[in-house]
């Protein structure tokens, strides 16, 4: 049986869709080949309708690479959906010998020109089928009453429905009730988890608040929800005190946190309280939403910037894989966006290798050490496109040597991927090991080995590195 080149993350491109504009998704190919890069290209049966970015590139040996899928603007709703018949991918994938990788590595037109002059290439193809998701296709499916295409929505989007506000949740309830049969969708989307009259309404007498009576008892909470609640920071001091900052992170039973309650009533005071007290800053509900998310999905500028001051994450995901800076976006918060998307911009200007931007980021508080999807940094980025003196700058800033993407590659890695000497001569000056391992075990040294890059391996070796390239230490 023929070896697999290629692990794909996903058999099926599931696009969040919305009308009138640009639709993204991600999907990673992972190389299982330890001695050779693997060229890939993507080809769509609908290039009216979809771009790809990049149509074509390597993955270093034991590496991956990343391709996005875009939907271009869309004035009319699918004609079918979840499941888009008409469109699909096709991702080829061949090795590509280690000999002829150039360095740097070869942009897509010539990785294509590649595939196009070698007619008889085998190649190990991968199918991918489309699939339109989103709450925008849901609230049409109930509309419909088609059930069936409701359930598929939902089964692939298990946790769409906990993306509804409240205001939301009645209102595609009410057009469910408002149905010919309502009984079905309505039993539908009840079952999978639509919440109705989740919106706790806190305006009562305070003198009803104090202590914990069975309102609140019935919602999971404890004194220190309500005390959240209310924005009481005097309170929160004499309860943390009291009962130790471990009863700070308590949940309610939808795994709200006080820090959960007090982001979402917008009480800047008692967040501060909580997070300075001790509390978990990324703690996540059991829809797995952050407090940060909470605040981006509310439009709230000021907890936001405040929380992400204090060390908030703000690349979590929630269990629909959707950040702080996806809902925000969602919900078109454009200064809640400018606020998250300083991460983001820090990992621009690395790549550009920009680096009169990227020191004004960084000297008015932007994050050097954002991750994006994959764990990337703005080190990784500039290591892999050769910049040295954004390197340099980043590690002045405190950039994190150590820092690790989703697969355990280092900065180091990411510079003998991009193929520059320099960067990795940069990177051990400053401290890098060179012994370092991705999740593979693979260090800098095999891959250069791998791909051909002699000049850096011997200097990699003259530094220390080990040249022990022994396979079983792959578990090959």
């Amino acid at each position: 049986m023929e070896r697999k080149l290629v692990q794909v993350s996903d058999q099926e491109v599931r696009i969040d869709f919305a009308l009138n504009c640009k639709c993204r998704a991600n999907v990673r190919l992972t190389s299982l080949c330890a001695t050779s890069p693997v060229a890939f290209k993507i080809q769509t049966s609908s290039p009216q309708k979809f771009m790809v970015n990049p149509p074509t590139g390597l993955i270093p040996p034991l590496s991956y690479a990343t391709f996005q899928v875009i939907l271009k603007p869309q004035t009319q709703l699918p004609h079918s959906y979840p499941r888009s018949p008409s469109d699909r991918f096709l991702i080829k994938t061949a090795l590509f010998p280690a000999s002829a990788s150039p360095s740097p590595p070869p942009n897509p037109d010539s990785v294509n020109s590649w595939f196009s002059s070698r007619p008889n290439l085998s190649t190990q193809d991968h199918k991918l089928k489309v699939a339109f998701v989103g709450p925008v296709l849901l609230r049409r499916a109930v509309s419909l009453g088609d059930c069936d295409a409701a359930r598929n929505l939902i089964k692939r989007q298990k946790s769409v429905l906990a993306g509804f506000s409240a205001k939301e949740s009645e209102s595609i309830l009410r057009v469910a009730t408002e149905l010919a049969d309502p009984e079905g969708m309505v039993n539908l989307l009840l079952d999978s988890g639509l919440k109705i009259g989740a919106t706790e309404v806190l305006e009562e007498e305070e003198a009803n608040s104090r202590g914990v009576d069975s309102k609140w008892a019935s919602k999971g909470w404890d004194e220190l929800h309500v005390a959240a609640s209310f924005d009481r920071a005097e309170e929160v001091l004499d309860l943390v005190r009291g009962r130790g900052s471990g009863s700070l992170n308590c949940v309610d039973k939808e795994g709200r946190t006080p820090l959960h309650v007090a982001v979402a009533k917008g009480h800047i005071k008692c967040t501060r309280v909580l997070v300075e007290s001790g509390a978990d800053k990324d703690a996540r509900s059991r829809d797995g939403r952050t407090a940060l998310y909470r605040a981006a999905a509310n439009g709230d500028r000021s907890m936001v910037g405040m929380l992400i001051q204090m060390g908030a994450d703000p690349t979590i995901r929630n269990d629909r894989g959707r950040s702080a800076l996806d809902v925000a976006r969602d919900k078109r918060h454009s200064e809640v966006v400018e606020v998250l998307e300083r991460g983001e911009e820090v990992l621009m200007a690395a790549r550009r290798g920009d680096t009169e931007c990227l020191e004004l980021l960084l000297k008015t508080g932007a994050i050097i050490n954002y991750r994006d999807l994959y764990g990337l940094t703005a080190l990784h980025v500039a290591a892999m496109k050769g910049h040295e003196d954004v390197l340099a700058m980043l590690v002045e800033f405190g950039g994190d040597l150590d820092s690790r993407d989703d697969e355990g590659h280092s900065p180091l890695h990411s510079a003998v991927v991009g193929g520059s000497l320099e960067a990795v001569v940069m990177l051990v000056r400053k401290g890098a090991h060179v012994d370092v391992e991705n999740n593979s075990k693979v260090t800098p040294l095999y891959m250069a080995t791998t791909m051909g890059q002699r000049e850096i391996a011997e200097f990699l070796i003259s530094k220390g590195a080990s040249s022990e390239l022994s396979l079983t230490t792959l578990n090959l």
